[in-house]
């Protein structure tokens, strides 16, 4: 396959790229070509064979899927489950903690809308208490508060999201799992946005449970996507709220055993196709290099940022002392449907978000739309300076 520095080679494996100016990877990537045809030959094999009989000729690539991720993950496979999402997995993983009644989750400010939700379902029906920890004042997750309020609250998980969906910030989620190792307290971290966008190393981040999606920076398909479950998990007998048969064994008439891996958080039913061409996109991946890939994606997304500040009107609105690349803007006396209308129009993909996406943040700025451009690896200056062109004619 083709190595980073030889763009027009990684666009020639990247169909989307003769149609559109791709800008919104945080949102979904293009699927590369060997994706694609992993996906396409799977279900071609289905049509003609069966699905059962399909599923136990690929038998070894399904495999690779688990091999791939822990690869990905510095971990072993045993500690690998396939999700039908991102927000699937994270559910399986926030089902598993033993919350009582005046329990303590603590988590953050930029922890993404779903988690949010969540979170305040679980205060809701279970009576547990959300408490959020501060921030630093250049932004991200203030360990020093994350290390008081669990010294004085005793929670029994830390969430915190590594990347927001709403700007370029990086959280410090390996000093956040130090203080959760040192006092034995559950620690989960969404991954979506940062999966695949810079390497991830689950001995130095700490955590008991990492979820992630295939369709952003991973370049795989929609409807799929990862949970890290760690051995502390698995030894202490965590297990998602409803197992199915793939999670557990049901051993009498009253009684079931879960499995001794990360598969008691599966369910039995999977997307096969999209399960093998998940374990190609992280295949392509790791071919590229996640070191190389992250130096690429950050370089993109600081020249758009200084491209975006040059225009008169327009607040940049990322923060923290760590930037990726997800990159945010405000544009003062415009409304977003005008910009999408010229974006879509010069067939330039991006993103929006507003104040349901991340209404924390978004009022602290005071804005209530952000603009979102969220170049990968495969884009190139020229187009983030012609989607910059098109944003400056907007009137």
């Amino acid at each position: 396959m083709p190595a980073l520095n030889e763009i027009a080679a990684l666009r020639s494996e990247t169909p989307g790229c003769a149609h559109h100016i791709h800008l919104n990877n945080a949102g979904a990537s293009l699927v590369p070509r060997p994706v694609l045809e992993a996906m396409q030959n799977y279900l071609t094999e289905e049509s003609l064979h069966g699905g059962y009989e399909t599923f136990a000729a690929h038998a070894g690539a399904i495999a690779g899927f688990y091999d791939a991720m822990a690869k990905l993950l510095h971990t072993n496979p045993r500690n690998i489950a396939f999700a039908g999402s991102a927000t699937d997995a994270y559910a399986r993983a926030l089902s598993a903690i033993p919350f009582e009644a005046g329990d303590v989750l603590l988590t953050t400010d930029d922890d993404y809308v779903s988690n949010q939700i969540a979170f305040l379902s679980l205060q809701n029906k279970l009576k547990i208490r959300v408490l959020r920890a501060a921030k630093l004042p250049e932004g991200g997750v203030d360990p020093q508060s994350v290390k008081e309020l669990m010294e004085k609250h005793r929670p029994k998980l830390v969430a915190v999201t590594h990347v927001p969906t709403n700007s370029g910030l990086v959280q410090d989620v390996e000093a956040v799992g130090r203080l959760c190792r040192e006092r034995e307290v559950w620690y989960l971290v969404d991954a979506c946005q940062s999966a695949g966008q810079m390497p991830l190393d689950m001995a130095e981040i700490g955590c008991d449970f990492l979820s992630g999606t295939m369709r952003k920076w991973l370049r795989g398909p929609r409807g799929a996507g990862f949970l890290f479950v760690s051995d502390r998990v698995l030894e202490a007998g965590l297990e998602p709220l409803l197992p199915d048969m793939a999670g557990a064994v049901w051993v009498e008439n009253d009684r079931y055993l879960p499995m001794d891996d990360a598969r008691r958080f599966e369910f039995w039913e999977k997307p096969f196709a999209l399960l093998v061409g998940s374990g190609a996109a992280v295949k392509y991946a790791l071919d590229l290099g996640l070191g190389g890939i992250e130096r690429q994606v950050t370089a993109l997304a600081e020249h758009t940022r200084q491209q975006l500040s040059a225009l008169a009107g327009v607040l940049v609105l990322d923060r923290g002392s760590r930037r990726c690349g997800i990159v945010t803007a405000f544009f003062e006396g415009k409304k977003p449907a005008d910009l999408k209308k010229a974006l879509d129009g010069a067939g330039i993909n991006t993103g929006f978000g507003a104040t349901v996406n991340a209404l924390i943040d978004f009022k602290e700025k005071g804005v209530d739309w952000a603009l979102r451009l969220s170049p990968h690896y495969y884009n190139t200056h020229a187009e983030i300076d012609r989607a910059v062109e098109v944003l400056a004619k907007v009137s």
